[in-house]
């Protein structure tokens, strides 16, 4: 069986109480072995060795006051998928708005186009927000509240949700504004085409993480899309309706000392938020700090 797995992986090198992940290096720099450490954490090898060189690097750019080269790069990115996230929903209100000025909608229409301006609104309301997520994770200001929450608050309230084998009770300690956004970014991947059969969430506990899950069944996605969604502002030139894809999702998750990633294989794909059960240390977050891809085919 052809297996594809995207995991994405982050690590702040601020000076703030560790967190798994930095518990986990650390125990690797002071002398234990890889494969022991990630044995004991429920660490994929592979993965504690990109996390550890990751470490590493970022010192070495923070001691040496080296500034990172894809700075301009990322910044004109994000420029051009802000404006792309943008245009529709800006287009769509302005269209409706000149409707009314010119008195064009019958009294009939009031009503249905009050509703398509709200959401057009509604949509830009939450562009902006999600910009100003992202910019406090660049600067480092992003800190969540967390706290005990259900999962069905958190998948309340966000459109049409996917089908459920979650229990209604379980709960995370998280921030409920910051989740709800990264398991809607989630389930809107898990969305994109080709239309999937089929879309549950699921939930399981894997030593010290819980693991949110939306299970896609059907054909599977092109690859090339899947590791799209993880890059930081893809320009959309594809048509794929990809822009800030899982970016912010991923930013989300890490400032919960957590991660995101997928899965794949011919039978399904598997968007998942993987989040400490107990809950981070307040810290200050970049989300320039250490991002990893690690791409596996079986």
């Amino acid at each position: 069986m052809r297996r594809s797995q995207w995991n994405v992986h982050d690590l702040s090198t601020e000076r703030a109480p560790p967190d798994l992940r930095v518990v986990a290096v650390r125990e690797v720099l002071a002398g234990e072995r890889v494969p022991d450490v990630a044995r004991r954490r429920e660490i994929d090898v592979a993965v504690l060795h990109r996390w550890v060189a990751a470490f590493l690097d970022a010192g070495t750019a923070a001691v040496t006051n080296r500034p990172s080269a894809d700075d301009h790069r990322q910044r004109d990115r994000f420029l051009a998928a802000f404006a792309h996230e943008t245009r529709t929903p800006l287009t769509t209100a302005r269209g409706w708005v000149d409707l009314l000025r010119e008195e064009e909608v019958p009294q009939s229409m009031l009503a249905p186009t009050s509703a398509k301006l709200d959401d057009a609104l509604a949509r830009l309301a939450e562009r902006t927000r999600d910009v100003e997520l992202m910019a406090s994770a660049a600067l480092g200001l992003l800190r969540p509240r967390a706290r005990s929450v259900s999962f069905a608050e958190l998948t309340t309230g966000h459109g049409t949700p996917a089908a459920s084998r979650v229990h209604a009770a379980t709960r995370l300690v998280v921030d409920p504004d910051l989740m709800r956004r990264v398991l809607r970014d989630l389930r809107r991947a898990a969305e994109l085409s080709p239309e999937p059969d089929a879309v549950v969430w699921e939930a399981q506990e894997i030593g010290p993480w819980t693991e949110l899950r939306v299970v896609r069944t059907g054909l599977p996605m092109d690859h090339s899309t899947l590791q799209t969604l993880f890059e930081p502002f893809d320009l959309n030139d594809d048509g794929s309706g990809i822009t800030i894809g899982l970016y912010l999702a991923r930013a989300l998750a890490v400032a919960h000392g957590g991660t995101v990633g997928v899965h794949q294989d011919e039978e399904s794909t598997t968007f998942w938020v993987r989040v400490p059960k107990l809950p981070p240390p307040p810290r200050r977050l970049s989300m320039e700090s250490c991002c990893e891809v690690l791409i596996v085919l079986r």
